[in-house]
């Protein structure tokens, strides 16, 4: 996957002459935002720019064979197929102690109070890690609604400093409805799993997670026939009558089996489901075990009976059905951050990312150009003008999808907490976007001496 990229970039490189990067004027429209008008928060602007909008980048065969290679390359992720039969002590321990580390940095709560010490201690001890056996059974569950992944079995948000009340520093990730897990360790007060996901390994409050079998966890992503959430979110189907059914999330990229047998005229939890796709979701019963139940799913809601194809119009499209959501550290907030939305919009198209930005940006299983502080401009700028749709752009933290040029230059779409760029006096701006945004890649500031392209760590491409 590597030669058509690294050609195209030595080709630029050589065209490329001047020393620094150049200097442009930009416009200051009414959103806002340096170089961002309002017609270009419709993802019709970008997707007419494209030649080849409905090109299919990766075939089902090419994605299937991606797929195998980030699960075989990237060590981020985990082959739950191939987890063994019985867990050590030392294997649950090194899961346990690369994420619950006792934090060794001032943190404060949501009142703006220190963290001390002694509640520091109190959460590691919460691990209970002495508890771990030399040897278990591997135990499996599926979760049954979105949950947070946290760092230590804990719901109390910590930050960096008073008032400053977005990024949760135990927030970590989340899992989704049907997410199969291992079921690693408990904590102290038995009211928490350590689990092992396919891409994460935290702690989850155990009223999220049902236990079951090998079989019947690892094999319900599997099942077919399957809808697939292609809007930002869907819901299934209010039910008094089932309300482990009810209002359900569903973000974008989940996958649900589809009854396809189920009698046309019998009603689900009360409902006829003639308007509906009748859907199985897990389930936990008054033990904790796994159990399925039919849940409607309206036809109205963002679904497919497969990924959307990976084109650069999906790319683009799946990509501002968020703009505007709100950001959320961690999956916070009902919401996701700078790399759970590249990976959701991914998913959506059937592609597997890692979870973490330093995680898909150091992938080696991607097409990846690395930059580093030695790279000068006419690098850098030959890596700008060699940018095409749905790739991912890394600075330190951060990672924007790009989704075309303009006048040359490469706009991109990012979740993200705020915007810094030159105003028109001369002066640092900095907007608190706080959610999905659309913004030109060159005059983005990453403080106040240095800009995102000075930056930029990495370029990671999905394509052959």
């Amino acid at each position: 996957m590597r030669s058509t990229f690294f050609a195209a970039l030595i080709l630029v490189a050589t065209a490329a002459t001047p020393s620094t990067l150049p200097a442009r004027t930009w416009s200051y429209p009414a959103t806002g935002i340096i170089g961002v008008e309002e017609a270009q928060l419709d993802p019709a602007f970008w997707v007419r720019r494209l030649a080849d909008a409905d090109r299919v980048i990766l075939d089902d065969a090419a994605i299937a064979a991606q797929n195998e290679r980030m699960l075989r390359r990237d060590h981020s992720l985990y082959d739950l197929d191939k987890v063994p039969a019985t867990l050590t002590r030392d294997r649950v321990a090194a899961w346990v102690n690369a994420l619950s580390r006792r934090p060794n940095r001032p943190l404060f709560d949501e009142q703006g109070q220190p963290v001390s010490p002694a509640a520091l201690d109190q959460l590691v001890d919460a691990a209970h890690l002495t508890a771990i056996p030399a040897r278990q059974a591997t135990r499996y569950g599926l979760v049954v609604q979105r949950a947070d992944l946290r760092t230590f079995p804990t719901r109390l948000r910590v930050f960096s400093a008073p008032g400053d009340l977005d990024i949760d520093r135990f927030q970590e990730s989340a899992l989704f409805p049907g997410d199969p897990v291992v079921l690693a360790h408990e904590s102290r007060d038995g009211q928490w799993w350590f689990v092992v996901s396919p891409r994460y390994a935290a702690w989850i409050e155990k009223r999220f997670v049902a236990e079951g079998t090998a079989a019947q966890v690892l094999g319900y992503g599997r099942r077919t026939p399957y809808r697939i959430v292609t809007g930002a979110q869907a819901r299934t189907v209010y039910t008094p009558e089932a309300p482990a059914v009810s209002l359900v999330k569903l973000d974008m990229g989940v996958r649900v089996p589809v009854l396809a047998d189920w009698p046309a005229d019998r009603p689900v939890n009360g409902q006829h489901p003639y308007t509906a796709h009748v859907v199985e979701l897990p389930v936990r019963d008054t033990d904790g075990r796994l159990a399925f139940a039919a849940a409607l799913l309206s036809k109205r809601e963002p679904t497919s009976d497969r990924p959307l194809s990976l084109t650069g119009r999906h790319l683009i499209e799946q990509g501002f059905k968020f703009l505007g959501e709100r950001y959320g550290w961690g999956h916070s907030y009902d919401g996701r951050d700078c790399s759970g939305f590249v990976s959701e919009i991914y998913r959506s198209l059937g592609v597997v990312l890692p979870r973490n930005t330093g995680d898909q940006a150091a992938s080696p299983a991607l097409n990846r150009l690395v930059l580093t502080t030695t790279d000068g401009a006419d690098k850098r700028r030959a890596a700008l003008h060699s940018l095409q749709v749905g790739d991912l752009v890394f600075i330190p933290g951060h990672v924007m999808m790009v989704i075309g040029h303009l006048d040359g230059e490469p706009y991109v779409i990012h979740d993200t907490a705020g915007l810094s760029f030159i105003g028109p006096e001369g002066t640092l701006v900095r907007a608190k976007t706080n959610g999905v945004t659309v913004s030109p890649l060159t005059p983005l500031m990453f403080n106040g001496e240095q800009t995102y392209i000075e930056r930029i760590t990495d370029i990671q491409r999905i394509r052959p």
